[in-house]
């Protein structure tokens, strides 16, 4: 039984062909591409919105220079909301909670980050290594610590992605799983999980969310750092 609440998280193949690619192909389709009419329709004046007050908000802190960023961040913001509210579908499959697919989003983006810090400013860069103040015999010691916190960054950036969302995943499963079990036998009991089921898949849609903000947040933290 406990395998099976984990096969939801394997790769789907049809002939064996890896169906992941459409997966996440899937959403640059579903979104409602902008006329050339002055006038638009809600969906996309919503759209419209939603990225405009995000990219303000993300930008603010950042300086000229990190503004390049801007299109590529709420890019990935709105890609990695699609595809977490769509695994959240009957019968689809997740592919952010491969923990492949979360590193080959953060470690390229986190390095890039690294690169312009060292290429614009090495010596601000390499100043985050070592605070300042710091006592002459703990300076090996901090500067070990520091560079280790630097690389375990696009690691906790896709390891927290993977881990909620496939907690989460579990979560909805094994109650949905407690409520079929429970309907022949005590229906009352039952109706109270189902409850609680229906809250915690609105708290999932939440964290779907959520999670996908604080992705794209710390990367904007980092840039802000090397620019």
């Amino acid at each position: 039984m406990m395998v099976s609440f984990f096969d939801q998280f394997a790769s789907p193949s049809f002939l064996g062909i890896p169906l992941i690619a459409i997966a996440i192909a899937l959403p640059w389709l579903l979104f409602p591409t902008p006329p050339s009419r002055w006038i638009n329709n809600r969906l996309i004046t919503l759209q419209t919105w939603f990225i405009n007050r995000f990219t303000n908000q993300l930008m603010m802190p950042l300086n000229v220079a990190g503004h390049k960023w801007a299109l590529l961040l709420a890019s990935l913001m709105v890609f990695l909301i699609t595809i977490n509210m769509l695994g959240l579908l009957p019968y689809t499959f997740t592919p952010t909670t491969q923990l492949s697919l979360n590193m080959g989003f953060a470690v390229p983006l986190w390095l890039a980050t690294v690169i312009i810090g060292m290429r614009n400013q090495p010596t601000v860069a390499l100043g985050h290594l070592l605070p300042e103040g710091t006592p002459i015999p703990l300076i090996p010691v901090l500067i070990i610590i520091e560079t280790i916190s630097l690389f375990i960054r696009p690691l906790a950036l896709g390891v927290r992605l993977t881990a909620n969302l496939t907690a989460g995943h579990l979560l909805i499963q094994l109650i949905a799983t407690a409520v079929f079990v429970l309907l022949p036998m005590m229906p009352t009991v039952a109706i109270l999980t189902a409850t609680v089921l229906f809250l915690l898949t609105l708290l999932e849609v939440a964290v779907a969310m959520i999670q996908a903000y604080v992705f794209v947040l710390l990367l904007s933290l980092y840039l802000q750092e090397n620019v």
